[in-house]
């Protein structure tokens, strides 16, 4: 009998095959993790992932299922890939180990299968989006689980027993000792020295629940030098919207089951404030609409958002009673849930519309015009600034800030 068949690995090819799938994995994670650096730290950056609306990196990265406190979820995959990888190298060196593996792997790959189901959920359904690198993390956890789980030959009960006896030879192993404190100091520091959850969202959150809000973070005067530069490139387009004495007026189409319109929402709601009350009436904020609904957006290759157009008419009635704000809240708060039926009630809850229905054929209309407004300006997907005709990505908000100063700046020095 082979040393292989003795202790329950099948054979070399099955430790082979750990380490493709973990490598795939790992690739597709460590991908992940530096679009999503990119788009924390380059307000100017477009990922290569990003094909449209529906093949989107970015809608899944900052959506709040992208982050588990503040930390990309990428970040964890890059670290359980590594632990599969180093599991495989630890139980090479002991043929009792190696025997082990298969069962090590089926018990870490069970854990991230639960993970990747919930998150390819969230993409798929929630979110309406397809993220390609997260794909690629997907398939890499269900070959390890169903690789792992055939190789398998012996209970899961004796699993225990077995880690115990093999961590005993790894702590006289000082090489494997060491790897281990390695990885783990590895894995600690990639947690830390990530970029974070914006503060502007923890800010908003904190606001509303009546708390201090930290301070924002400041750029760089290198940071805000170049984007400066990279503002000052831009084109512009002649733009539609009441200024009403404004100095800048900035524009977002927005759908409100859009999960980053949502974070735009929340991150831009401080510094909207902080202007408000340095320079009063100087910057104005105006919502276009744009809903990824064929119902009511010609222009929508599919149903993305299904009850966009119902809440876009809902936040328009409520304008008219003074609670547009109060609907938005209501709406971006319920997002992952919201239907036509709930939209409908809670207009009537939060705002005291009681007339949906009958006034909803008219004011579809006026969205309507808005997302003809869109269209000529090539707008595509959702959120999508102007800023006095300067088209702008989603900018994290100390970036948006800074748009917003510079721009002051350059239509004060015109006059």
């Amino acid at each position: 009998m082979s040393r292989a068949s003795a202790t329950g690995l099948d054979s070399p090819p099955k430790s082979t095959w750990f380490i493709l799938f973990a490598l795939v994995g790992l690739v597709a994670s460590s991908a992940s993790a530096f679009v999503h650096y990119q788009l924390l730290n380059d307000p100017a950056y477009a990922s290569f992932c990003d094909v449209n609306a529906t093949f989107s990196c970015t809608e899944a990265y900052s959506s709040r299922y992208g982050s588990v406190a503040g930390v990309p979820v990428a970040v964890f995959g890059m670290i359980f890939f590594v632990f599969v990888l180093g599991l495989v190298a630890l139980c090479s060196s002991s043929a009792t180990a190696a025997g082990n593996l298969p069962g090590y792997i089926f018990a870490a790959s069970t854990v991230g299968l639960a993970v990747v189901l919930y998150l390819a959920y969230a993409s798929f359904v929630i979110l309406q989006a397809v993220c390609v690198l997260c794909a690629g993390t997907y398939v890499a956890v269900i070959g390890l689980f169903l690789l792992s789980g055939s190789a398998t030959r012996y209970p899961m009960t004796s699993l225990p027993n077995r880690a115990v006896a093999d961590l005993r030879l790894l702590f006289r192993t000082p090489s494997a000792w060491a790897a281990a404190v390695a990885f783990l100091i590895a894995a600690g520091s990639a947690v830390m020295w990530f970029p974070g959850q914006s503060v502007a969202t923890v800010s908003a959150e904190a606001a509303a629940a009546g708390e201090q809000a930290p301070a924002p973070p400041v750029l760089t005067a290198d940071q805000i030098t170049q984007f400066e530069a990279y503002l000052a490139t831009q084109p512009r387009v002649p733009m539609t919207a009441p200024a009403e004495g404004a100095a800048v007026v900035i524009v977002k189409f927005n759908d409100y089951q859009c999960p980053p319109c949502r974070q735009t929402f929340m991150d831009y709601k401080p510094v909207f404030a902080k202007w408000a009350k340095e320079q009063p009436g100087k910057v104005r904020y105006v919502t276009r609409d744009y809903p990824l609904e064929r119902q009511c957006n010609a222009f929508a290759n599919q149903d993305m958002h299904p009850s966009a157009c119902e809440a876009a008419v809902a936040v328009r009635l409520a304008r008219e009673k003074g609670k547009a704000e109060a609907m938005e809240e209501w709406v971006f708060a319920n997002q992952p849930s919201l239907t036509p039926e709930s939209v409908k009630a809670a207009v009537v809850t939060v705002a005291g519309v009681t007339d949906f229905d009958a006034r909803f054929a008219a004011t579809l209309e006026l969205v309507k015009a808005d997302i003809a407004q869109g269209s000529g300006l090539k707008v595509s997907g959702t959120p999508t600034f102007f800023m006095n005709g300067l088209r702008l990505p989603g900018l994290r908000a100390e970036y948006f800030d800074v748009a917003i100063a510079w721009e002051l700046r350059r239509v004060t020095s015109a006059k």
